[in-house]
């Protein structure tokens, strides 16, 4: 089970985690992040996970297709490489 930090909320920590996944390829392009399956890895509320889902679409690194699920947007030519 995944440790949270006490003092940060837990949206944003599960946040984290899929754009650290995402930037390091773990979850690639067009990759289903399910807020299911965010629910059973994180034990958090269905609510958190959507916070979390909310927060990387309103980043861009997620787009959500309704009635389909929320998925990895595609790299951007115009965010600079991170290294």
């Amino acid at each position: 089970m995944f440790e949270f930090e006490p003092d940060r909320p837990k949206w944003q920590q599960v946040a984290d985690v899929i754009r650290q996944r995402i930037q390091s390829g773990t979850y690639p392009p067009k990759y289903l992040v399910s807020e299911l399956s965010l629910v059973q890895e994180f034990g958090i509320a269905r609510d958190t996970a959507r916070k979390a889902v909310r927060a990387l679409r309103e980043e861009g690194l997620l787009y959500t297709i309704p009635h389909m699920g929320s998925f990895v947007s595609p790299p951007s030519d115009a965010e600079p490489a991170h290294s």
